[in-house]
């Protein structure tokens, strides 16, 4: 299931640089939160869902740019795939390299299964019991987060297009870091590889936002959890669109 996953996701890649290097015509139209969405996202979603249908008929999918118009929607589904076809479309409209494709599997509102594409640098970060690696070039290496204590210098890493207002009192309680903007969900991969220790989030973000980066900082040994102190859950009762706030953390505590 891996192998074709991984295939589907690289497929997908090489359709979303056909836009970005500008061989097909891109089109933008925004959502009741201002948001950005493309034909792009679109067309990702449409060939995602389709191919993971054939892979696995029997485990629903929940997308970001379908759930919406989904009515069949069950809040008691125990297995689910969670999906964002084009997470960053601000980075891809602006050119930048960060967009990504998520795939997440959720079982029992926990994140089982993350893969995260970067289409750009043909990059794909995947986390999957309790091990998290990345592949580049035919080559897979296991990543692992990295711990560290208070006084050893971190690197914080923050949303580059939504800044949070929270974000200058939290880092009053932080010595010795340095902070990095980054867009996408490419923060939770540089905290499973090592890059970054910390990623504070105190506004809103979807579920599909996170989920499989969840896993991949997961499985490389972070943690991450709600502010509360409680870990981070995706369950579909109620509210079950958007997160709370969150920090992904390797510091020792």
């Amino acid at each position: 299931m891996l192998s074709k996953i991984s295939k589907i996701l690289v497929y997908s890649g090489d359709v979303v640089m056909n836009f970005y290097n500008q061989k097909e015509k891109i089109l933008t139209e925004y959502k009741n939160d201002q948001s950005p969405v493309t034909n792009v996202d679109m067309r990702v979603n449409d060939l995602l869902l389709q191919q993971l249908k054939k892979i696995t008929p029997e485990i629903p999918c929940l997308s970001e740019e379908t759930l919406l118009k989904n009515n069949n929607i069950q809040e008691n589904w125990e297995k689910y795939w969670l999906i964002d076809p084009l997470d960053g479309t601000k980075e891809f409209l602006n050119k930048k390299k960060e967009f990504t494709i998520n795939v997440a599997l959720i079982e029992n509102k926990v994140p089982v299964l993350g893969m995260i594409y970067l289409p750009f640098n043909k990059t794909l970060y995947c986390g999957y019991k309790n091990i998290s690696w990345k592949e580049k070039n035919g080559c897979k290496k296991v990543i692992k987060s990295k711990h560290m204590d208070e006084i050893q210098l971190k690197t914080i890493v923050v949303s580059r297009s939504h800044p949070d207002k929270e974000l200058k009192e939290y880092l009053k309680t932080i010595k010795n870091f340095k902070i990095k903007k980054v867009g996408s969900s490419l923060k939770f991969c540089l905290i499973a590889e090592g890059k970054a220790q910390i990623y504070p989030r105190f506004g809103r973000t979807g579920i599909w936002d996170t989920a499989a980066g969840h896993a991949i900082s997961l499985f490389s040994g972070a943690k991450v959890m709600k502010w509360s102190g409680k870990e981070l859950r995706y369950s579909l009762k109620n509210n079950f669109l958007y997160n709370p706030g969150f920090i992904v953390s390797s510091l020792l505590f």
